[in-house]
């Protein structure tokens, strides 16, 4: 059974019901275009991390911000109805701003993932998750796989 897709505010509602049923709560995130298995190792890594992994999908206008004209290759919806479909997660959201900080401040899950391309020094929320006592929490494998790479190789081979 895919994990619910929710608005931010169905979001915040479970969450806090989640909470207090006494469960910790997780976050990860990402754009997650054209997925391959450092997606999966990523996420279900994360999901070891609390009771409950909520994924943040950014939208469609954020990433073609973060990645550049032509992306996403994948609308947000599907992106994250096949986030939704890993095993692992337990909610999954579209979030439209650029960096998942706002998010993340508002929900203030107990564990934030991020991949191993980042430290925990050097993840952008980290200010945000230590502000109201997250932790921060490098999962998943080394960064052997890239999307942009993938695309990359794709139209090489045209």
């Amino acid at each position: 059974m895919n994990a619910p897709i929710l608005t931010e505010t169905e979001l915040m509602r479970v969450a806090r019901d989640e909470r207090a049923a006494g469960k910790t709560i997780a976050f990860a995130n990402g754009i997650f275009d054209v997925l391959h298995v450092g997606h999966i190792r990523y996420l279900q890594d994360a999901s070891k991390e609390a009771d409950v992994l909520i994924v943040g999908v950014n939208g469609d206008d954020s990433t073609r911000t973060l990645k550049g004209e032509g992306r996403p290759v994948t609308n947000e919806r599907e992106r994250a109805e096949v986030v939704s479909a890993i095993r692992g997660v337990s909610y999954v959201t579209i979030f439209h701003d650029s960096s998942p900080a706002r998010l993340i401040a508002v929900l203030k899950p107990d564990v934030h993932c991020k991949g191993t391309d980042y430290t925990a020094e050097t993840v952008p929320e980290r200010e945000v998750v230590l502000s109201y006592g997250g932790r921060i929490a490098i999962v998943g494998d080394a960064k052997d796989h890239s999307t942009t790479e993938i695309l990359r190789r794709m139209k090489a081979d045209r």
